[in-house]
């Protein structure tokens, strides 16, 4: 018995978790170890075969960008009014101000024509205002999260906390790959020209959680090598490398053997992808031979590595080559103050490589079948967070609503659901949850947001999370 008990001591869980599976089936303990429920999508024909998520980190004005109040302008620094308000939670920053005055938006808005009602947008947007007719607008969006991590967590994995898979790792989870020699998730964060003390991004926002890890996202640096490690070291070439790949995997196919470990089947994938990449990376971020005509479509910076401009291009060639997600994180979209300055220059960053990208796909006949999605973690503030002048304010955080937009693949252009208050602070028509969008996306790729889960610690795990989701079928072509 002693002997049994110190040899149990020295196996790690996972390695007695995986001997047991040998004797007591695989099936059995699939539950234990975290197996796939069975459906895995697509569970019908899709109308998006891929996507992209342009997430505008830190919380865009709304109401200084597509919802457009004008009954706001004689009402300049009077008091937000308690019956709008409603004991709303609010965050540190302005829960202590004596007052909450009203701060209409300083920037012209007109109505463009979308094939449908008309669409608002702000001057801020130029570029995007001519794309308006491929988009359907949602201004009621809603979430609970205030805070920037909580908030930018919740809508990235569906829940406030960390740990979760991402929505790109359900994706490439549910759906796998188009291209095997690039990954079916890749992420980027673009250069912005704000304040450089911007929000963190961490990559457990782009994580696979209990997922295998091979379905976490990849990112693509902005300078040097696109992804690290890519080159090969100085003095060894290709078949040398070859050949330390075969014996490390022939070493970790032993091991796997051993036990059970169904990570080190991720590992192997990993180490397979990564060598595919060394020749597929740097074909797809060589510009060279795109066409004039077709640089001029995302402005004057898409030559310039790094920039939003230059990702967005990457994102519509990595369309091309079959990658399942780009999600492209622009930050710095956080005007506590000095909207006046700081909110331009986020727009100027954004607004040509967004409508290159929208006009770039639909020239190629991509737009079809390629979901664009433009959104943040949670809107902005009607009220001025500290001094208030005709010609500046700030805004803080507000979760109760927001604008997001979506356009390509599977979604009805023209359309503008949803609807706030005079206020732009509460929804009062069609509300929106976070959970709503996600499940939204995963329509548009064929997946039901309910039937795409794993086994975990008891539990049927899924993006939407168990609270009430619903697709927005009002958006949907």
């Amino acid at each position: 018995m002693d002997e049994i008990r110190d040899a149990l001591l020295l196996e790690t869980r996972r390695s007695f978790f995986g001997k047991m599976a040998h004797g007591l089936g695989a099936a059995a303990l699939g539950g234990l170890l975290g197996d796939p429920v069975r459906s895995r999508g697509p569970h019908f024909a899709p109308r998006a075969k891929r996507a992209i998520w342009l997430f505008m980190s830190g919380g865009p004005s709304q109401i200084d960008l597509f919802d457009h109040k004008p009954k706001l302008d004689p009402l300049f620094d009077t008091d937000l009014p308690d019956s709008i308000r409603r004991g709303q939670r609010l965050t540190t920053m302005t829960s202590g101000q004596s007052r909450f005055p009203l701060a209409p938006s300083k920037f012209r808005f007109t109505k463009h024509d979308n094939g449908g009602d008309g669409a608002w947008v702000s001057e801020l947007l130029p570029w995007t205002s001519r794309v308006v007719k491929h988009m359907a607008f949602v201004r009621s969006m809603w979430t609970e999260a205030i805070n920037h991590d909580p908030g930018i967590t919740y809508i990235c994995t569906g829940r406030q906390l960390p740990a979760w898979p991402s929505l790109g790792a359900w994706l490439s989870y549910g759906l796998g790959s188009m291209n095997e020699n690039l990954p079916a998730f890749v992420v980027m964060t673009p250069s912005w020209t704000g304040r450089k003390d911007a929000q963190a991004l961490y990559n457990r926002l782009w994580g696979s959680g209990m997922l295998p890890s091979e379905h976490q996202g990849v990112a693509l640096r902005k300078a040097g090598d696109p992804v690290l490690f890519l080159s090969d070291p100085a003095g060894v070439d290709r078949p040398t490398r070859r050949a330390m790949l075969d014996t490390l995997g022939a070493m970790n196919e032993r091991r796997r053997e051993q036990l059970g470990d169904p990570e080190i089947d991720a590992r192997i994938a990993q180490y397979e992808m990564a060598f595919r990449m060394q020749s597929s990376v740097p074909e797809l971020a060589d510009l060279s031979g795109e066409p004039e005509e077709t640089l001029k479509l995302y402005g004057p910076e898409v030559t310039t590595p790094g920039t939003f401009a230059a990702s967005c291009l990457l994102a519509r060639r990595m369309m091309e080559r079959g990658v399942r997600f780009v999600q492209i994180f622009h930050r710095d979209w956080d005007q506590h103050f000095k909207i006046a300055s700081d909110l331009p220059n986020q727009c100027r960053d954004v607004d040509h490589g967004t409508f290159g990208l929208i006009e770039d796909l639909r020239r190629r006949g991509l737009l079809d079948d390629t979901l664009v999605v433009w959104c943040g973690e949670f809107g902005r503030t009607v009220y001025c967070q500290g001094a208030l002048t005709r010609e500046d304010y700030g805004r803080d955080h507000h979760p109760r609503c927001f604008t997001m937009w979506a356009a390509g693949g599977g979604i009805r252009p023209g359309v503008v659901y949803g609807e706030t208050d005079d206020f732009s602070y509460n929804v009062v028509r069609d509300p929106v949850h976070i959970r709503d969008l996600n499940a939204t996306v995963l329509h548009c790729l064929g997946i039901d947001h309910e039937r795409l889960s794993v086994k975990h610690q008891g539990l049927d795990v899924r993006l939407t999370s168990v609270e009430p989701a619903r697709v927005v079928t009002e958006i949907l072509a």
